[in-house]
C-alpha cells in the first residue's frame, strides 16, 4: 500500500508521540519497522518534502499555490519567524481564509532557505518514565489538541490526564492556546481532584511540551503560586497527544 507525504508525515508524529514503544506503536499501526524506518531516514535528511513518492518523468502540478498566495505565507513567516510550518499553516489558514498544507508551507519555506532540518528525533526510550507514578494525582499531563470546524475555525482542546490512572481530569474548548487557557484547564483538575484542600500537601507535578503556552512567564508564576513543579520538553518526557486521545 502506498502513503501519501502527509500521511507518512502523520504516521511519524503517532510514532514519536506515542507513550509506547516503537516496535508496538508500528505493530498497531501495521507498519513494517523496516518501512518506518526508509520513510524516517529520509524525513531526517529532507523533511516532508523528501517523503513524496519519486514519480519518473515530471508531473503536471495541478495544485500549484498562487503567486501571490505564495508571496503572503513569506511575509508571514518573516513577520513571525517563530512559528513552525504546521503552525504556520494553521495561522495562514485560519488569518487568511485560504487553506495551505503543512507540507506545502515546508516546501516553500525550504525554497526560500527560510527553514532548518526537522527537529524531531526518534530516540531509544524505556517503556515508562524513569519517576514511575504509584498513584494518582502525583503527576500530571497537559497538551492541546487540535480542531477544524467547517464555517467556525480553529479550536484547541486543552486537556489534563493524569499519569497513574491515565484519566483525563479535566477539559477546556479553547478558541486559542494561551496560558490563561491552560491555568483555566488546570484550576478545573485542581477543583475536580481535590488537590487544593488545606489537608492536601502535595501537589501534582506538571509535565508538558515546549509549546509557547507552556512555557510562557505567566504559566510559570501561576504554577509557583500553587505549589506545582513543571517539567516541559525534555528527553525523558513522552509527548502525550496520543495518550489523551486513548485514555
Amino acid at each position: 500500500m502506498r502513503y501519501p507525504a502527509h500521511e507518512k508525515l502523520e504516521i511519524i508524529r503517532l510514532v514519536e508521540g506515542s507513550h509506547q514503544p516503537i516496535k508496538r506503536t508500528l505493530e498497531l499501526l501495521g507498519i513494517p519497522r523496516s518501512t518506518f524506518y526508509v520513510w524516517y531516514n529520509c524525513y531526517l535528511e529532507g523533511g516532508v518534502e523528501a517523503l513524496e513518492d519519486r514519480v519518473s518523468r515530471p508531473a503536471k502540478v495541478w495544485n500549484r499555490i498562487p503567486d501571490e498566495i505564495r508571496s503572503q505565507i513569506i511575509e508571514m513567516a518573516l513577520d513571525e519567524p517563530d512559528l513552525s510550518p504546521r503552525e504556520l499553516a494553521v495561522r495562514f489558514t485560519d488569518t487568511k481564509g485560504y487553506f495551505v498544507s503543512e507540507a506545502s508551507v515546508y516546501r516553500l519555506l525550504k525554497a526560500q532557505d527560510l527553514i532548518t532540518s526537522p527537529a524531531y528525533v526518534v530516540i531509544k526510550a524505556a517503556d515508562e518514565f524513569k519517576d514511575k507514578t504509584t498513584k494518582p494525582n502525583q503527576q500530571w499531563q497537559t497538551d492541546f489538541t487540535y480542531f477544524k470546524i467547517i464555517g467556525w475555525g480553529w479550536f484547541y482542546l486543552s486537556t489534563v490526564l493524569d499519569d497513574y490512572s491515565r484519566y483525563i481530569i479535566a477539559w477546556k474548548l479553547c478558541s486559542t492556546m494561551k496560558a490563561k487557557d491552560v491555568t483555566d484547564t488546570l484550576q478545573l483538575a485542581l477543583d475536580v481532584s481535590g488537590c487544593e484542600q488545606p489537608k492536601i500537601l502535595h501537589r501534582p507535578r506538571l509535565l508538558s511540551d515546549n509549546g509557547s503556552s507552556y512555557i510562557s512567564t505567566d504559566l510559570a508564576e501561576w504554577l509557583e503560586e500553587k505549589r506545582m513543579k513543571h517539567r516541559s520538553g525534555t528527553s525523558s518526557i513522552t509527548t502525550i497527544i496520543i495518550a489523551i486521545t486513548r485514555a
